[in-house]
């Protein structure tokens, strides 16, 4: 049992991670195009990629937030991740709208999909004001997203989880 709901749209299946979806998120944290936008570390491996599923589901349990494993209807296919974070830092905005998708499935719209279904639930089920994407100033693909999703560049700055660079802090307020 799991305070992860599954959930659905045209395409896609949001649902709770799984064990045996450690090898297909594993091969999408460890593609170069991931590495690169989020800054994932070359060192970090399938350890570090089953504590971020295990974080997921946890912050599900105990903030009622998290990210879901995202599949293909269709074809079953795990596309990536999606969902709302909010994780303990100071300096956070917000709950998060977030998204990562393998690179074999950019392009299809599957990340504004997934998007816009967290932005219906974190108002309607959650129901927030305001929602935030924090993402990284060269990020242009997720940064269109946010934008398709109706999000607008509220600030820039340094967020203290990884002061090297400024995250574009984008908001979405409740109509």
């Amino acid at each position: 049992m799991t305070a992860c709901p599954t959930l659905e749209t045209k395409r896609l299946i949001l649902r709770p991670f799984r064990d045996d979806d450690l090898s297909d998120y594993f091969r999408m944290m460890d593609t170069p195009e991931l590495r690169e936008s989020l800054r994932t570390p070359h060192n970090e491996g399938k350890t570090e990629a089953w504590t971020a599923m295990a974080w997921w589901r946890g912050q599900w349990e105990l903030r009622g937030t998290g990210h879901w494993a995202v599949e293909e209807k269709t074809s079953g296919s795990f596309v990536g991740r999606a969902g709302l974070h909010n994780p303990e830092r100071e300096d956070w905005p917000g709950v998060e709208v977030g998204w990562a998708l393998h690179p074999d499935w950019w392009g299809l719209g599957y990340a504004t999909e997934a998007g816009a279904e967290s932005v219906r639930y974190g108002f309607e089920e959650l129901n927030e004001s305001r929602l935030f994407s924090t993402i990284l100033m060269d990020n242009f693909r997720s940064q269109a997203v946010a934008q398709r999703l109706g999000f607008e560049l509220i600030s820039t700055k340094v967020l203290s989880h990884y002061p090297i660079e400024p995250h574009g802090i984008w908001a979405l307020d409740r109509k």
